[in-house]
């Protein structure tokens, strides 16, 4: 059973822009930290975006600047908004709940989306 549901990948141009949303249950929503995942084919799942429930984010460094991610509490969505993409964001994006990080790691909560294709033409 899918308890988090991730909307809004696709085909975008280089320098394009695209618009991640998940969906979940208040009882997986509420007090957790919320994060974006993404796989590329061939690599290790890794970090893109993390917030926690009172909405300090962490971004991998070859984000910082292009992707924002933020939480809507009412509706116990988590979105992330990805600006001036490039070839190599291509990849299936996760959505995660439940995770943590400190000042050096991140680590990934025990739900997980079905996630979403975003890819990236040059």
């Amino acid at each position: 059973q899918v308890q988090l549901v991730e909307t809004g990948g696709g085909l975008v141009q280089s320098g394009g822009s695209l618009r991640l949303s998940c969906a979940t249950s208040r009882s997986i929503f509420s007090g957790n930290a919320m994060g974006w995942y993404r796989q590329a084919p061939g690599k290790q799942r890794e970090l893109v975006a993390h917030i926690t429930s009172g909405g300090n984010t962490k971004y991998a460094d070859s984000v910082k600047g292009r992707f924002t991610i933020s939480r809507d509490n009412a509706n116990n969505t988590v979105y992330l908004q990805m600006n001036s993409l490039k070839p190599e964001d291509t990849a299936v994006y996760y959505c995660n709940a439940g995770g943590s990080c400190s000042t050096y790691s991140c680590y990934y909560g025990g739900y997980w989306g079905q996630g979403t294709q975003v890819t990236v033409s040059s």
